[in-house]
């Protein structure tokens, strides 16, 4: 695919936005100390914004619909730019709190809105590398965004990086009014009508699948940081190392999702699916060892990623005539699988069953949602020789 610009700066957004998600994780130390907070009492700013990204998908795209899209991204952009400035000048924990809730509203509309944006601005057999593309700035967030936040909040303070992530919302304002061109919004957009595509089989279907993919990643990236402490005895430096691994796996995944996607959505979801689940039970095996740890680990990332471009794609051809709230709420479906998978493994670590069987149960899920998938094909062809 074709340098283009309007891609680029979609990417640039989504960047902003990942950065905006998870920097906290690596600032949460820092805030507590300034703001006289516990750190569990921190770490409710990210479950907070998790929140508002469930919320805010399904409230912004159903009350925009007849906004022009490239007036609804630059708007979006700048609630992303305006809630980070407040991020920035808060002096109070209730204050930060609320600039995260603002600033989360956003989040949905604009990778739902945008993944379809992205679609419009290629050629049909193009459209799943168009959406990986703009997902490539989440990706590249995780790898270079998130560590650079941490050390700058170390260096200049938190209150910095929200100032320097508000600067990014208004350089993604600028370069989406240079770069897209004038899009009107759908023709027959209206509240109603994406409500009742929302309703239909196939499109929760894909929805649910989505909900299984991101929960069998999460269930165990939520404690990859124990896990290489206490089972595969590694050093704070390996473990930073494995994050980074991770990061550039999830990176080519989202790539590899994208191209293979572009030939068959469905056959890149099995063959991920079956992949991830083979490399989450060979690592509850191998996980003492630091060699196989970092190779699985990187697999682990390039699986897990290699499934969000054909999922979006899968919902948006679901809900081809109305997709704009479905693709919405896909992203939504990521943050609850989100919830779902880390529920999961914690589960399992207090039931006591131990390290090893967190990466089995991801592998568990991975599994159900190959099955599925599987399920949801055969069904789809039986109608089709009935009718």
């Amino acid at each position: 695919m074709k340098l283009n610009p309007g891609l680029l700066a979609l990417a640039v957004g989504a960047f902003g936005i990942g950065v905006t998600e998870f920097a906290p994780m690596g600032l949460l130390p820092v805030i507590a100390d300034d703001l006289g907070v516990s750190i569990p009492v921190a770490g409710l700013l990210i479950s907070a914004y998790a929140i508002g990204v469930m919320l805010g998908a399904p409230l912004m795209t159903l009350t925009t619909g007849r906004v022009p899209r490239r007036t609804l991204l630059i708007a979006l952009a700048a609630i992303f730019t305006l809630g980070n400035a407040v991020a920035a000048l808060s002096d109070s924990y209730g204050m930060l709190l609320a600039a995260r809730i603002v600033t989360s509203l956003n989040h949905g509309a604009f990778f739902g809105v945008g993944s379809i944006v992205a679609a419009s601005l290629v050629p049909p057999r193009q459209q799943a590398g168009a959406v990986a593309a703009m997902f490539m700035g989440l990706t590249i967030a995780n790898v270079v965004g998130v560590p650079l936040a941490t050390w700058a909040g170390d260096v200049l303070g938190w209150r910095a990086v929200f100032w320097g992530i508000a600067a990014l919302g208004g350089a993604t304002m600028a370069a989406l009014r240079l770069t897209l061109p004038t899009l009107p919004a759908p023709a027959r957009g209206n509240a109603m009508a994406e409500l009742r595509v929302l309703g239909r089989a196939p499109v929760l279907g894909a929805l649910a699948l989505t909900v299984v993919g991101s929960s069998a990643m999460f269930t165990v990236f939520t404690y990859i940081s124990p896990i290489l402490r206490e089972v595969t005895q590694a050093s704070l430096g390996f473990v930073t190392a494995m994050l980074v691994t991770y990061g550039v796996g999830l990176t080519l995944g989202n790539w590899l999702g994208g191209r293979f996607a572009d030939r068959s959505v469905d056959r890149t979801l099995i063959v991920t699916l079956a992949v991830l689940t083979l490399v989450l039970i060979a690592y509850a095996t191998l996980m003492p060892s630091a060699i196989a740890s970092a190779v699985l680990i990187f697999l682990w990332g390039v699986a897990s990623f290699a499934l969000v471009p054909p999922l979006q794609v899968r919902v948006m051809s679901a809900a081809a005539d109305a997709p704009s709230l479905a693709s919405a709420m896909n992203i939504g479906a990521f943050n609850l699988g989100n919830a779902l998978g880390a529920a999961l493994g914690g589960g399992v670590i207090a039931l006591g069953l131990g390290y090893p069987a967190v990466a089995l149960a991801g592998a568990g899920t991975s599994a159900i949602g190959l099955a599925a998938l599987l399920l949801l094909r055969a069904s789809a062809r039986a109608q089709t020789c009935a009718a």
